[in-house]
């Protein structure tokens, strides 16, 4: 499409002088490695562009992204299964998306959870709706924050309310995510996707050498924090999801129960 590639799983298409990049695993949208390699693909055939002056992330579906797939036949399952690989191999493929100079904006409708609220913080900017749900569930599943959360989610929420969110597990919804700077603007459910293409549009009409420029000061040094950060949350992954705790929190997640958690 558009000259971007063809994917199994996104789409790609230059609207004006946005790109926009659309996942289509509907309705959750669960990432594998292969999921965040075609979006990185599309990401860096958009920056390539010069005809593309923005970007906008969204996705069909119910949801965002809800993150890994760890039911019984879900491709995070298998992945950790193998020593956790998958996610080693899969924060390397994330670390493309940090790395596009031109601004990006995520149309977040529904759902983010887990990985998935790290795949919706790649965006500089976040547009989102009463029915979005912003959830760092990771510790309720008994495991440790990746997709570099332990960088992006305080970033923008300071690290008092990002550790509350990391160890309560607490779902903000949309309205509260706008008020602490989770997201940035919110619109009705029916006008995400549109907000955000506008939003981007508006950074697309200024000069494009000078927003990189500009963008590039002002996130000086973030993706090599997150790529650090994703080399440390993958050890800590790695040995949790051993762990008796997090077989019980997927087995809870998967009865919709509460977790009985032993710590070991």
């Amino acid at each position: 499409m558009g000259g971007y590639g063809t994917f199994a799983d996104i789409g790609v298409e230059l609207s004006g002088r946005v790109g926009i990049v659309e996942l289509r695993r509907p309705p959750n949208n669960f990432f594998d490695r292969a999921l965040i390699a075609q979006i990185g693909e599309a990401f860096e055939a958009l920056d390539r562009d010069d005809a593309c002056r923005a970007l906008v992330l969204c996705a069909e579906g119910k949801n965002f992204c809800s993150g890994a797939d760890f039911s019984a036949n879900g491709q995070a399952a298998r992945e950790t299964q193998s020593s956790g690989a998958g996610s080693s191999n899969l924060y390397k493929q994330a670390i493309r998306l940090f790395r596009v100079r031109k601004p990006v904006v995520g149309a977040i409708q529904g759902a983010a959870v887990g990985g998935g609220l790290g795949l919706a913080l790649v965006p500089d900017f976040r547009v989102t709706c009463p029915e979005g749900r912003f959830v760092a569930n990771f510790t309720t599943l008994g495991t440790h924050p990746g997709f570099g959360l332990t960088v992006t989610l305080p970033r923008l929420v300071g690290q008092q309310r990002a550790e509350m969110m990391f160890y309560t597990g607490e779902r903000v919804t949309g309205d509260k995510a706008v008020a602490m700077g989770l997201a940035d603007l919110l619109v009705p459910l029916a006008d995400v996707r549109s907000a955000a293409i506008d939003l981007a549009a508006r950074m697309a009409t200024n000069a494009p050498l000078a927003v990189v420029a500009t963008r590039a000061t002002m996130r000086r040094g973030l993706a090599d924090a997150i790529e650090a950060a994703t080399d440390h949350e993958f050890v800590e992954q790695e040995w949790l999801f051993k762990t008796d705790d997090f077989k019980e929190g997927v087995r809870a997640m998967g009865a919709r129960a509460t977790p009985d958690f032993r710590g070991r």
